[in-house]
């Protein structure tokens, strides 16, 4: 029965998304990997809310007949904070508690927002837009590069280049980023890669692992969710509807080393590895019905006129 549950809830979200109209995109591939991703668009985009960075989305990922990345969500809306699908990312706010109400604040990768009349931020909250900021978007055969402007958000003002590419004659794939101060104030904040990963759009359960490069303990533990030295494993299958958050993973040290993870699927043999190049300043695992996520943070703490470079590489295999 539940198996039944899943499989309808599946064909729906697919009937779901193809009967969506046709939204911006690009197609990629190495000859190896082929992906799909949705462009950044303020009319016509896929997505248009005020939590993840607009660049980046990949609904579809291909290695070997397998699919790796796509919609895990039941209700879509273009504004919905977490209406998106694949390895996308979160910048965190600046600048809204000392702005006034009715005054901006800044997201990277969206733009200058309005401050309501509350005080609290409110992270899945949906803010009205003050600048956008300008987008290009350059295609390739292998890759896109996205290219955000942003000028004079309360003082703040950068060039964000992420670059998406499919390395050749490799099952692998790059996001490279490059974020340039081009204001009066320094920019700092945290930001990490939610990595919804969908694999062959499975249920989430014990066909499932998670393995990291540390031993690992979590802050908040969860009957459903085991810990086998540096792996977690699911107990069981978990309803379309249910997700478990047990918040920070512990055990990492802080660094580079730790910045690496795979997720493998031994029912469908699917798998993947996700490393960074820089230290891990927090590590958050999240998962639902649809979707398994390890969340890697760093830091930035960029100078006027400084950059800031940095690369997230997935490799693709099979077991």
């Amino acid at each position: 029965m539940k198996k039944c549950v899943f499989l309808i809830l599946t064909a729906l979200l697919l009937a779901c998304q193809s009967e969506k109209e046709e939204f911006p995109q690009a197609k990629i591939s190495n000859g190896l990997l082929t992906a799909k991703l949705y462009l950044p668009d303020a009319e016509q985009g896929y997505y248009r809310g005020s939590r993840f960075d607009w660049s980046g989305v990949i609904p579809e990922l291909q290695y070997k007949g397998h699919d790796y990345f796509g919609q895990w969500f039941p209700i879509y809306d273009p504004t919905i904070h977490d209406a998106i699908c694949g390895p996308v990312e979160e910048f965190m706010q600046i600048g809204y508690e000392e702005a006034p109400v009715g005054g901006e604040f800044l997201r990277i990768g969206i733009g200058g927002l309005r401050k309501p009349v509350e005080e609290r931020f409110e992270r899945y909250g949906y803010y009205e837009f003050t600048n956008p900021g300008k987008w290009t978007v350059k295609k390739a055969k292998d890759h896109v590069v996205f290219i955000h402007e942003l000028n004079n958000v309360a003082g703040y003002s950068y060039i964000y280049e992420k670059t998406v590419r499919l390395v050749k004659d490799k099952p692998q794939m790059i996001i490279e980023h490059s974020l340039k101060n081009t204001g009066g104030k320094a920019i700092q904040t945290t930001t990490y890669n939610h990595n919804f990963f969908t694999m062959n759009h499975q249920p989430t359960g014990p066909d499932i692992t998670m393995k990291f490069a540390f031993p690992v303990s979590v802050t908040r533990e969860h009957p459903d969710l085991r810990i086998n030295g540096q792996q977690l494993e699911f107990a069981r299958v978990l309803e379309p509807t249910e997700a478990i958050n047990i918040g920070q993973l512990q055990g990492h040290n802080n660094s580079v080393d730790d910045y690496d993870f795979r997720i493998e699927n031994i029912k469908t043999g699917a798998a993947a590895r996700v490393t960074g190049d820089k230290p891990v300043f927090r590590m958050v695992f999240w998962a639902c019905g649809l979707a398994v996520s390890a969340e890697p943070y760093i830091e930035l703490d960029i100078q006027p006129e400084e950059t800031f470079i940095w690369n997230i590489t997935y490799d693709f295999y099979t077991l």
